[in-house]
């Protein structure tokens, strides 16, 4: 138990420190469709019972449930405050992820659901990343 704690602990300090390698740019706006809400994924949290430790130590995540698995096995969640037309029932008090999403720069491939209003514009090209 007191190891899995401390697994926890590490991932949400780190999800801090996240090395940022890709700088992406944004075009557009957001549409109020929700889709960012109703379907995400966590890098850190495998298992479920890492989940229910996490929204133990740290009880702003129990405003997520977790929905399924994708094809890679990571773990996709649903946000509980979601009102029936896509917007958030505690706008005031959302998290920070939340309030920065999209953000512009992040480890490994940006991508934004089909509805969403955004754009990605990649800074670089393939071939700039190969030099």
């Amino acid at each position: 138990m007191f190891k899995d704690v401390i697994k926890v602990l590490y991932y949400e300090i780190k999800s801090y420190f996240v090395p940022q390698k890709v700088r992406y740019r944004l075009e557009g706006q957001c549409l109020k469709c929700g889709d960012c809400c109703r379907y995400m994924y966590s890098v850190d949290t495998y298992t479920e019972d890492e989940f229910k430790l996490t929204t133990k130590i740290f009880p702003k995540y129990k405003r997520f449930e977790i929905i399924g698995r994708d094809e890679y096995d990571n773990l996709i969640f649903a946000c509980k405050l979601l009102d029936e037309n896509g917007l958030c029932s505690d706008y005031k008090n959302r998290l920070k992820m939340c309030k920065k999403y999209p953000v512009t720069k992040i480890k490994g491939i940006a991508k934004l659901h089909k509805r969403c209003g955004f754009k990605i514009i990649s800074e670089k090209s393939f071939k700039d990343y190969l030099k």
